[in-house]
């Protein structure tokens, strides 16, 4: 992931394959924003910006960019997966932010992590004349409790459980602080911390997100994090999986939250199971998204993986393997083994 940013007034930056984005932050501020554009603006990293800051753009997101938007125009970052239902996939190891279209609004789930990114989002949803009426967090781990002020105030929810541990991280003075140590260094400067974790609890019975749209399922389990949740778009047939069902990252289990990691993740897999044949597109929090042919697969490969785990033995999952496609992956992989081996000697079993 290769982002540079200038925060100066010179724009001569060392030209490479990447795009060149300036970020219109409002109409008055942006000095060369004569056509009183918001948002992320293609330009050509020289005069143009008269002196506004610009970012360049990873080769991900400048193919995107380059097909919706030329010079001095605002390009679109929404595909629509299923009938209003539409996501963007982020450069941060392919994240997937969801919307969903209802009657006064969306429901935006897991909205993103480059605050460019949400910005662009934010002039999508503007320019189809949509506002952001609810928001959900899939679970409290940082990359999903983000938000920007372009979004607005809409309530942000998320399950009782991942609040309560949201509350508990933004209750240390050094909280943000800390988080800005676990984000990569190249795109640190690029994440608004400002907002995050300003989430609304829902209580274990409310089964459906609160609003006025298509009904959301819960499922809560306690795999990968505290209070994670799976959400089905009953009348859709998405599964917005959160960091679960990725076909390029391993289950990673949460190995600092339960007594019981390994049967934590195989109870998560059995609730997904109960609801795959309702399933027609599938949402992983990170990678590609999935038809329905593919649900019933990564639940089966999740589920070898996680025996693997279980069992010690030498993995041949492609997602830690050399055609993996982050390598990163290969030490996660070796950090859990370890970490369970070690749980097992202290205790004597999995947990």
């Amino acid at each position: 992931m290769e982002l540079r940013h200038t925060s100066g007034t010179s724009h001569r930056l060392h030209r490479t394959t990447q795009t060149f984005v300036c970020y219109a932050s409002d109409q008055q501020s942006w000095p060369g924003n004569r056509a009183g554009l918001t948002g992320i603006v293609v330009c050509d990293g020289g005069d143009c910006c008269a002196g506004w800051p610009c970012v360049v753009v990873p080769q991900a997101l400048r193919e995107s960019l380059l097909a919706g938007a030329g010079h001095g125009s605002v390009a679109p970052v929404l595909r629509q997966v299923a009938e209003g239902v539409l996501i963007h996939e982020s450069e941060f190891c392919q994240s997937n932010a969801v919307v969903v279209h209802g009657r006064a609004g969306v429901l935006l789930i897991d909205p993103g992590v480059h605050g460019y990114e949400m910005a662009c989002l934010a002039n999508d949803l503007s320019d189809s004349g949509q506002t952001v009426v609810a928001g959900f967090s899939t679970h409290p781990h940082w990359d999903h409790l983000l938000w920007h002020a372009r979004l607005g105030a809409a309530p942000r929810y998320g399950t009782a459980r991942c609040a309560a541990t949201a509350r508990v991280l933004l209750s240390d003075p050094r909280g943000k602080a800390r988080i800005a140590e676990w984000i990569p260094p190249d795109i640190v400067e690029q994440v608004p911390l400002d907002l995050l974790g300003l989430i609304t609890g829902l209580p274990a019975e409310m089964a459906r997100i609160p609003w006025d749209g298509p009904q959301v399922r819960i499922f809560e389990h306690q795999a990968h994090a505290p209070g994670h949740a799976a959400l089905l778009i009953e009348e859709r047939g998405v599964l917005v999986a959160g960091d679960m069902l990725s076909d390029v990252l391993i289950p990673m289990l949460g190995l600092n939250d339960t007594a019981d990691p390994i049967e934590d993740y195989l109870a998560a897999l059995r609730l997904f199971e109960g609801v795959a044949g309702d399933v027609d597109v599938l949402v992983p929090g990170h990678g590609s998204i999935g038809g329905a042919d593919q649900v019933q697969a990564r639940i089966d490969q999740d589920r070898a993986y996680v025996h693997t785990l279980r069992d010690a033995h030498v993995t041949r999952d492609p997602r830690v393997g050399p055609a993996a496609t982050y390598d990163w992956v290969a030490g996660v992989h070796a950090g859990q083994l370890q970490r369970l081996a070690e749980r097992t000697e202290r205790n004597g079993t999995h947990g």
